[in-house]
């Protein structure tokens, strides 16, 4: 079940703070492992850190002041990949919070580093690139930007970005008869 509790705690919390400010700047949510959030092994489902990490970026967008101009545009935030690794478990009940950064992007994609951390540890981070979109159409990243007020280019992504990018633009083969 998709965690709208907490999706709207991050709204109703971030209608009373101000923006990031800087499009670089990260959004940090602190969270607490719920009963629903486990799996059969009595620590955080995988699934459940791929659907926490959607109010993540949702934090992100409104913090930069994305939101009015997705209304007015008609705008929806879409993902087009993601990574993710596990370093420790998440228990029952325990804090953790989750980090969300732009790296920079391309002419088409945002590429987002989202981490998990409690305890001063890392426990999970994950690699995504998402876009918008307006009825029949993606938005180009640089009209994007432009709502925000910023006009500069993205700083250099790191290789292996640009690698990892790259692998989720190959074509995907279908499987060949044996």
């Amino acid at each position: 079940m998709y965690p709208y509790l907490r999706w709207l705690s991050v709204v109703f919390r971030r209608r009373k703070q101000r923006g990031i400010g800087l499009l670089f700047d990260e959004s940090r949510v602190r969270f607490h492992v719920w009963p629903g959030d486990l799996d059969f092994f009595g620590h955080m489902n995988n699934g459940r850190y791929l659907t926490l990490m959607d109010s993540g970026r949702f934090d992100l967008i409104t913090r930069l002041g994305l939101l009015p101009h997705m209304k007015e545009n008609r705008m929806i935030s879409v993902l087009g990949g993601a990574t993710i690794r596990f370093k420790r478990p998440l228990r029952p009940f325990q804090r953790f919070d989750l980090i969300t950064r732009i790296v920079g992007w391309d002419t088409k994609w945002f590429y987002i580093e989202q981490h998990f951390e409690s305890e001063g540890k890392l426990v999970a981070d994950a690699l995504v690139r998402g876009l918008f979109r307006a009825p029949g159409k993606s938005i180009p990243t640089k009209e994007v930007l432009t709502m925000l007020g910023y006009t500069k280019e993205s700083p250099p992504l790191a290789p292996h970005v640009v690698e990892w990018g790259r692998w989720q633009d190959e074509t995907l083969v279908a499987p060949q008869p044996v």
